[in-house]
């Protein structure tokens, strides 16, 4: 037998029915599984995600929108200021609801003998019609004793109404005597929809058409404001120690199961602890952004630690060695050349971070930032709220125009959210380098 034939005869033959071959097809349909797997996978989160961004949106992007009611409304002298001395005390504190009632009745004048149509009318229109007329007298008192034709809120009942969001008929809380005024207006065209300014200039209100979210923005921004200053330069600095000055023993192994262990703490163990520590212990004010911002410390230190960590072990190791062969000490290694490269991966995870603790409402929950607070907090030692506490709040209220308003809060919070990771991004993406 010649050699090419001894060759030919000792190589195995692969048919199209052969184990290797049944094997191969099998393996090809794993993976096709995998990924179909995979694919499944995503796309239900896809479409859970969806339908949660749907429901928020259509039931918060009314609240963006506010109803407003024309009535010719006449700045009576006798009403505001009877005595004409013009003081800023008599304004502020005239008789700005018989001012309207009596521009309703001048619209409506056969409610003027009907004490009942009277009160059903009133209720069309919100205390925030009051606050309006108070502010263009004290900023202009000329308006004593003229008239004109205003554009005032509507009650949160007529609102709801205008918008859809309640049933025409009493149980929207208006008597048909009232729904009927409002068709009425509809169809003249006294009564339009405008931006909801209360929603971004007001604090938080009993009445719904009034409530706003300036005090609980302005309360998450001091306490992250707090939480930054705290968190950035302890979280850092320990990311340094532990990465590149402490030596490895079991005491720096115990150091870091513990700091991974923390990121994974449910973070009402924070709140438990800001809540023993600051208040019970140092007897820090209750409510305040800057314990809320001391309790987010809390929560925002371990991640800031690893991400910093992680940012720092992936310099390359001849940046070291290069810096140090050239006679840079330790330290001044580390300042000079290994942490601004570090730093994009450190700015990244503490954006994360922060984004992470605008969204926390256990830890503010525990400290008391859950009280009912009208006045915008001027400083950071002032009772005051956040987001994700103002839309639990919101969100536990019985009042139907409410749910529109925690939706809306819900929207804010998330393009906050976006804001800040996509910043994130961007700095991971131009600050980002290749080795």
């Amino acid at each position: 037998m010649t050699e090419l034939g001894m060759t030919q005869s000792t190589q195995p033959k692969i048919g199209v029915g052969s184990d290797a071959e049944k094997r191969l097809k099998a393996r090809y349909r794993a993976e096709k599984r995998f990924r179909a797997y995979g694919l499944f996978s995503i796309g239900i989160a896809l479409f859970f995600l969806a339908v949660l961004l749907t429901s928020i949106v259509s039931r918060g992007w009314s609240a963006f929108t506010m109803s407003y009611i024309q009535l010719p409304v006449t700045f009576d002298a006798e009403t505001i200021d009877p005595d004409g001395t013009r003081e800023h005390s008599a304004l502020s504190t005239a008789d700005y609801r018989g001012v309207i009632s009596a521009a309703l009745e001048k619209k409506f004048p056969e409610i003027a003998d009907d004490r009942t149509a009277r009160r059903d009318a009133q209720k069309m229109i919100s205390q925030g019609a009051e606050l309006e007329l108070r502010k263009m007298v004290l900023a202009n008192p000329n308006l004593i004793g003229t008239s004109a034709d205003l554009w005032l809120p509507a009650s949160s009942s007529v609102d709801q109404v205008v918008k859809g969001n309640a049933a025409h008929d009493e149980s929207s809380g208006l008597s048909d005597g009232a729904l009927a005024k409002l068709d009425q207006m509809v169809r003249s065209g006294a009564l339009k929809r405008r931006f909801n300014t209360y929603l971004f200039t007001n604090g938080d209100s009993r009445q719904p058409e009034l409530a706003g979210l300036l005090g609980a923005v302005v309360g998450s921004f001091y306490s992250l404001a707090i939480t930054l200053i705290l968190s950035f330069p302890l979280g850092v600095a320990a990311a340094i120690y532990l990465e590149e000055f402490a030596s490895k023993n079991r005491w720096t192994d115990l150091i870091e199961v513990n700091i991974n262990n923390l990121a994974a703490v449910p973070s009402i163990v924070f709140g438990l602890l800001a809540l023993e520590i600051f208040l019970n212990v140092m007897g820090l004010p209750r409510s305040t952004p800057l314990v809320g911002g001391l309790a987010l410390t809390l929560v925002s230190l371990p991640t800031i630690i690893i991400s910093a960590r992680v940012a720092l072990k992936a310099v390359p190791p001849w940046i070291r060695e290069a810096a140090q062969g050239l006679g840079a000490s330790r330290q001044q290694m580390v300042m000079h050349h290994v942490l601004p490269l570090a730093m994009p991966g450190i700015l990244t995870g503490t954006i994360i971070a922060m984004a992470r603790a605008i969204g926390e409402s256990a830890p503010l929950l525990m400290i008391g930032m859950v009280a009912f607070v009208v006045d915008t907090p001027a400083t950071p030692l002032d009772p005051s709220t956040a987001l994700p506490v103002q839309v639990y709040l919101w969100a536990a209220s019985s009042e139907r125009a409410f749910v529109e308003r925690t939706s809306a809060a819900i929207i804010v919070l998330l393009v906050f959210l976006a804001v800040m990771n996509a910043t994130a991004i961007y700095l991971r993406k131009k600050f980002e380098r290749r080795w």
